[in-house]
């Protein structure tokens, strides 16, 4: 059967993935309200970028800690329960926000940061493979990047709340007059500008909280849980043997780890890179530059999700990545206005990247698919180390400059892209009927 004229979603499951698709906004919500606190904090705390970086490693650093266990539970209990658990958790940790400001520690910060993306972690885990059992096997990374294109609608909310209602608010003293204010002042200063990044968060907790009432009243069917059954024991040696055998998974669990890296580099710098590079330029003048990206991103989105109904997926992911390797390098090299404008190029690059990676690492792994997909979110802990390098680079050398880091992970991504290409083994499985252009890029 062409893969046109497959159903992108079963009809049982078109209510129930239109839910789960409210899910891939909350968390593009919850990453990019939180890209902006790397500024924020610097300025709040009087710290480095490399401190202030911690942020984004206490946030993906999570995701490289729950993404495993998320995969033991899906095999037991099935995704709408993972999914359920996930969004409990991340409302446990947005509405940690609250005692956090009150306590004017960062330390606080990170732990609700930890907690919430736990949950998201656990939310991504689930709800990646459970969007992918929502339909035909041959429109799986299409219905995955329809899934995910609705991911940057929650992104362009938490940069516009991040730039109306949190970096407006934060006080213009510079570090050096911060050090030289009366104790009393200082923490009264700190204390609004905490609380301005606490209201935002606290609105993402009840948000998810409205999310698992409509998730848990809808009842899915059985048979797209796929939760373990008797005659279905899980052995995790073989599974993890079978994965490890499995290039195009292995391969693509490195290059999902430089494709997170390099997003939350490209975003979480964009905005200090206006500030501190472009004449005239702020820190909200660089969320919005943000803003544009998303919206870019949110396009783009879609565009791609249209070409791969014509081209294959990974042709596309090596042109992108080839592009956002010549932008990142413009941006470093060529500093200044048009070098921003780069930056915001680079976010039409990853449009596709990550649910191309995703779709092409998980084709045909069957049994082994949960697992398969706990090891490429845990893949996400990218970027938890990826923007501390690029911080510390920028520390040292400037912002611009570190870009760098940003372009050396997007080869990764190109590099996975031309070794999909190459590999002529990923049709065998496709019968002679089906053309060579499946949106899972094989």
């Amino acid at each position: 059967m062409s893969l046109k004229k497959q159903p992108l979603i079963d009809k049982n499951m078109v209510l129930p993935f239109w839910l789960l698709t409210s899910c891939f906004i909350v968390w593009g919500l919850a990453q990019d309200l939180t890209a902006p606190l790397v500024t924020a904090f610097k300025g709040i705390f009087t710290m480095s970028t490399f401190e202030a970086s911690l942020v984004q490693f206490a946030y993906f650093g999570a995701y490289f800690c729950l993404a495993l266990p998320t995969a033991f539970l899906n095999e037991r209990f099935g995704y709408k329960v993972g999914v359920l658990t996930g969004l409990g958790l991340a409302a446990i940790g947005a509405f940690g926000f609250y005692p956090a400001a009150k306590s004017l520690t960062f330390g606080f910060f990170l732990i609700a940061l930890f907690i919430l993306a736990a949950g998201l972690s656990v939310l991504e885990t689930s709800a990646n493979p459970f969007a992918i059992a929502m339909g035909p096997e041959g429109t799986a990374t299409r219905r995955l990047n329809l899934a995910q294109s609705f991911n940057p609608l929650g992104t362009n909310l938490g940069v516009l709340l991040a730039a109306v209602l949190v970096l407006p608010k934060m006080n213009p003293a510079t570090p050096e007059q911060r050090a030289t204010m009366p104790h009393d002042q200082l923490v009264t200063i700190q204390t609004g500008e905490l609380n301005a990044i606490m209201n935002p968060y606290l609105g993402l907790a009840v948000a998810l909280v409205i999310i698992w009432i409509g998730l848990f009243i809808k009842k899915v069917p059985r048979s797209h849980e796929e939760v373990a059954s008797d005659s279905h024991h899980m052995h995790f040696g073989d599974t993890v043997r079978r994965l490890h055998h499995n290039h195009h998974w292995r391969y693509g669990v490195l290059a999902q780890f430089f494709n997170v890296g390099a997003q939350v580099c490209t975003w979480t710098y964009i905005v200090l890179y206006v500030a501190e590079v472009v004449p005239g330029g702020t820190a909200v003048k660089g969320a919005y530059f943000l803003q544009v990206s998303l919206i870019l991103f949110f396009i783009s989105r879609f565009v791609m999700t249209w070409l791969m109904g014509y081209v294959r997926a990974t042709k596309l992911l090596a042109i992108m990545a080839s592009l956002a390797v010549l932008l990142c390098l413009y941006a470093a090299f060529f500093p200044g206005l048009s070098g921003a404008w780069a930056l915001v190029g680079v976010s039409a690059c990853l449009s596709l990247m990550f649910p191309t990676i995703y779709g092409v690492a998980l084709h045909g792994l069957g049994v082994d698919t949960k697992f398969a997909a706990a090891g490429l979110v845990m893949a996400i802990v990218g970027g938890a180390i990826m923007p501390p390098i690029q911080g510390l680079l920028s520390d040292q050398w400037g912002v611009a400059p570190a870009f760098v880091v940003a372009a050396v992970c997007y080869v990764g991504v190109l590099v996975y892209a031309i070794y999909d290409l190459r590999s002529k083994d990923r049709f065998a499985d496709i019968p002679e009927e089906e053309p060579k252009i499946s949106m899972a890029g094989h």
